[in-house]
């Protein structure tokens, strides 16, 4: 059995204030790498900063998510926001993160974009050349996390910086390889069978079923699981015990 090796992503620090979505101690002791929201669609500087300390403690690396200014409707609604001014909202909410994670001894090591601009620079060329604009602002070099075949790797890849493919263990895909929109119904798959069954699938062959029944290829070397939904944590260390279970390397890519 051939050696492979996957990242596994998960998105913390979704809170604000008193209220919390997200159990970021114990998904930190599973995930390799933490997409931590950094104040536009979830999170506050108490947050960021306890989250950065933790991840720092377990050497888990620290992603920035970047969102459309959205708190309200948890960046999950579409914005038609310029490209300059998103472009400086990206490097504003990387630079807020990168505070933390060096006053906890690391930095930030990848940019990821959230919800409803995550699927929005899968097709808009312009919106994903403001994210990378914006990624230059604040770094020049950091890694882009996305999905394959989006205009948004393009534009990275375009402007030299490294990119890295995800896949979703826990969301509905469409047979172009895109996501589901979540309005629909069956856009989070929820059994957890089925959720670790695609998990080693799609680390071990690069395939995973469409809600419409095609099988088709999503090479990539990050594995996402939301952190949000009912049971994640428990679900999450499922997902590692049977990728170890299937000689599947968890390590972070970054």
């Amino acid at each position: 059995m051939a050696s492979v090796s996957i990242d596994l992503n998960a998105d913390l620090g979704e809170g604000f204030g008193r209220w919390q979505l997200t159990d970021d101690e114990q998904l930190l002791s599973v995930v390799t790498s933490a997409n931590v929201a950094c104040g536009f669609h979830a999170g506050d500087a108490a947050t960021m900063r306890r989250v950065c300390a933790m991840a720092a403690e377990r050497d888990v690396r620290i992603g920035a998510q970047v969102s459309y200014r959205d708190l309200a409707g948890f960046g999950r609604r579409a914005m038609d926001v310029p490209p300059d001014e998103l472009a400086a909202e990206v490097a504003y909410q990387m630079g807020a993160l990168e505070v933390f994670a060096r006053a906890a001894g690391t930095r930030v090591s990848y940019v990821k974009p959230h919800g409803a601009l995550y699927n929005r620079v899968v097709h808009d060329e312009d919106q994903a050349r403001a994210v990378v604009d914006g990624v230059l602002l604040a770094d020049g070099t950091l890694p882009v996390l996305g999905l394959p075949g989006s205009r948004l790797l393009e534009a990275a890849e375009k402007a030299g910086l490294p990119v890295v493919t995800e896949a979703f263990a826990d969301r509905a895909y469409t047979a172009q390889g895109t996501l589901v929109p979540r309005r629909q119904d069956g856009a989070v798959v929820t059994d957890p069978e089925a959720v670790v069954e695609r998990s080693v699938r799609l680390a071990r062959s690069g395939i995973v079923t469409s809600h419409t029944g095609e099988e088709i290829a999503v090479r990539a070397r990050s594995l996402c699981l939301h952190g949000d939904t009912p049971g994640a944590v428990g679900l999450a260390r499922r997902v590692r015990a049977q990728l170890e279970s299937a000689g599947v390397r968890l390590e972070a890519f970054a």
